[in-house]
C-alpha cells in the first residue's frame, strides 16, 4: 500500500504558542512545536501534562484558547475534523460491532464518496498490510485485543491521511502483545512514510518507536529530540526522573549530578576501588534485591556537602558483589555517564 508522501522537509503540522485553557486550567501552556513529515512523533509524559489535549487540539476536537496550529502549512486551527483528512486511532479502538472487518476499514472511504471499486482496493491493501486480510469478513468481536487495533489502523490508514494520530493505542494489550504491536506500528509507518503522532505515558514505548519524542509536563514542554539524545542527555530533573536516571546527587552549588542505576558502581570497603569516577562516596547498603539476572542494592551516602541521598545500583547477578544490609561500601559514578543537571526551577 502506497500512501508515502513527498518529504520536502517541511513539518507535517506545526503549533504555534498554542495554549489551551479550561476555566482557571492551563492544561497546554504556549507551546511550539514541529511534526516531521514522514517520521513518527511520540508525545510522552505524566497524566495530566497535555499531551492528549495537544493531540484533540490536531486532530480538530478542541479548539486552541490561542495560538495556531498548521497542517502540511495550511492554517487548520478551526478547521473541523472531518476536513483535516487525519487518520484517529483511539484507546478503545472504536470499531463497529455490527459490521465486518472490512466494512469497518471501508467507513472511512465510504464517508469520502470513494468508488466501490476503489474502495475495494484499498481496503484489501490496508488490511495486508497489517496482516488481516485474511478476516476480511469477521465480525470485530471475534478478534483478539491486537488484531482489533490492527483492524482500527487499517481504517486509519485507508484514507491515506496526512497525519495518523494514535492516542494510547497499546494500552488496552497485555504484555507481550504490547510489545509486538510497538514493532508492527513501527514497521507500518515504514513501510507507507505516513507522519505519525502517538500519545503515550510509557518511556520503553517512546524509547522504541519514536523518531522524535516530546516529553511534556504541566502543559510546557521539556525536551524534545531524537530518542538517543534525549536518554543520553535528559534536559532537567523531571526528564531524567521520568527516563529512569534514579539517582540524583547535589553537587554543592544548587544543581545536582544524575547517573543512571546501571551506572553506580559498588565495591565493599575494604576492597581496592574498581574504577575511579567524578563521584566517589562512602555509603551504607540499606536493601539487596536479587531480581534473577541483575541486582538491585540500595544504599545510603552523605554527599561532600553534608546531604544524605539514596542511591540505587543494579549489577548483573554474575558479576555482584556479595552484600547485606549494613555493609559498607564504595560508591563510584565514571564520568561518561553522569550528567549534570540545572538547577531546580
Amino acid at each position: 500500500m502506497s500512501v508515502r508522501t513527498t518529504q520536502t522537509g517541511t513539518p507535517a503540522a506545526q503549533f504555534r504558542a498554542v495554549t489551551q485553557t479550561f476555566g482557571d486550567f492551563t492544561a497546554v501552556d504556549a507551546i511550539d512545536l514541529d511534526i516531521p513529515d514522514g517520521k513518527l512523533t511520540t508525545l510522552l509524559g505524566p497524566s495530566g501534562c497535555g499531551k492528549t489535549t495537544s493531540l484533540r487540539m490536531l486532530a480538530g476536537y478542541l479548539t486552541p484558547t490561542s495560538g495556531t496550529i498548521t497542517i502540511r502549512g495550511k492554517d487548520s486551527t478551526r478547521t473541523p475534523p472531518e476536513k483535516r483528512n487525519l487518520g484517529m486511532v483511539f484507546q478503545s479502538y472504536a470499531l463497529f460491532p455490527h459490521m465486518s472487518v472490512a466494512d469497518n476499514v471501508a467507513y472511512g472511504l465510504k464517508l469520502r464518496k470513494v468508488n466501490s471499486a476503489e474502495r475495494t482496493r484499498r481496503v484489501t491493501e490496508a488490511l495486508e498490510l497489517v496482516g488481516l486480510g485474511h478476516l476480511a469478513g469477521s465480525r470485530p468481536k471475534k478478534l483478539s485485543g491486537g488484531q482489533q487495533q490492527r483492524v482500527a489502523v487499517a481504517r486509519a490508514i485507508a484514507i491515506r491521511p496526512d497525519l495518523l494520530l494514535l492516542d494510547e493505542p497499546l494500552s488496552n494489550l497485555d504484555a507481550r502483545l504490547r510489545l509486538q504491536m510497538r514493532s508492527e506500528i513501527r514497521r507500518i509507518q515504514s513501510e507507507t512514510g505516513l507522519s505519525v503522532v502517538l500519545v503515550t505515558h510509557d518511556q520503553d514505548e517512546a524509547l522504541e518507536m519514536s523518531d522524535q519524542m516530546v516529553l511534556m509536563k504541566d502543559g510546557r514542554i521539556q525536551q524534545q529530540g531524537a530518542p538517543h539524545e534525549v536518554f543520553a542527555a535528559p534536559a532537567n530533573h523531571f526528564v531524567a526522573e521520568f527516563l529512569g536516571y534514579e539517582n540524583f546527587i547535589p553537587d554543592g552549588n544548587g544543581a545536582e549530578l544524575t547517573v543512571r542505576p546501571e551506572h553506580l558502581v559498588l565495591t565493599p570497603e575494604a576492597s581496592p576501588a574498581a574504577t575511579t569516577g567524578a563521584v566517589s562516596l562512602t555509603a551504607t547498603v540499606l536493601d539487596v534485591a536479587y531480581r534473577g539476572v541483575d541486582v538491585l542494592i540500595t544504599v545510603e551516602a552523605a554527599t561532600p556537602g553534608g546531604e544524605m541521598v539514596r542511591l540505587l545500583s543494579d549489577t548483573r547477578a554474575a558479576g555482584a558483589p556479595d552484600l547485606r544490609p549494613g555493609d559498607r561500601v564504595s560508591v563510584q559514578a565514571p564520568d561518561a555517564h553522569l550528567v549534570r543537571l540545572p538547577p531546580k526551577s
